[in-house]
């Protein structure tokens, strides 16, 4: 990787859910639903501990009960602030978020897997029905990830 690319990476915002409800967010919605696609996410990156140690001091109460299904995919991005950038991430976690977030691939997943035929993204449900769901594709992607990657 190229020193120019790692330093984008390093300053990379991913996404911020306030850019979703300052955007053409729908009226009839409560604002948590800005926040379901980003949690379900940062969710993923948890169970795959593929956070950095900044996230891991700061956010050590919430990794744990999110593991124990104590706290929902809304509320975690909520304690974050929606925000989802590359402090949150370790090395690898980055890497395979700049190519599967940034590269708009989850986003992709994510209609093709949750949304389907409703109105928005904002209109799934944070269910951990909906967050398996999206898991199980994101672990695939992940997989592929790395054997094209070398990064077993």
């Amino acid at each position: 990787m190229t020193n120019d690319k790692k330093s984008h990476i390093q300053k990379t915002i991913y996404d911020n859910a306030k850019s979703h409800f300052l955007g053409n967010f729908p009226d009839s919605l409560p604002i948590e639903q800005a926040y379901v696609h980003i949690g379900m996410y940062l969710g993923w990156v948890i169970e795959n501990a593929l956070y950095s140690e900044y996230f891991e001091d700061e956010a050590e109460m919430q990794i744990f009960r999110f593991k124990r299904k104590e706290i929902s995919c809304t509320i975690l991005s909520e304690i974050w602030d929606g925000y989802l950038g590359y402090e949150l991430f370790s090395k690898h976690g980055n890497m395979f978020t700049y190519y599967y977030y940034g590269g708009g691939l989850y986003k992709n997943d994510y209609d093709e897997v949750l949304v389907k035929k409703l109105p928005s993204i904002y209109h799934v449900k944070d269910t951990w029905e909906n967050y398996e769901a999206i898991k199980t594709r994101i672990d695939t992607r992940f997989q592929d990830w790395k054997k094209l990657t070398g990064n077993v």
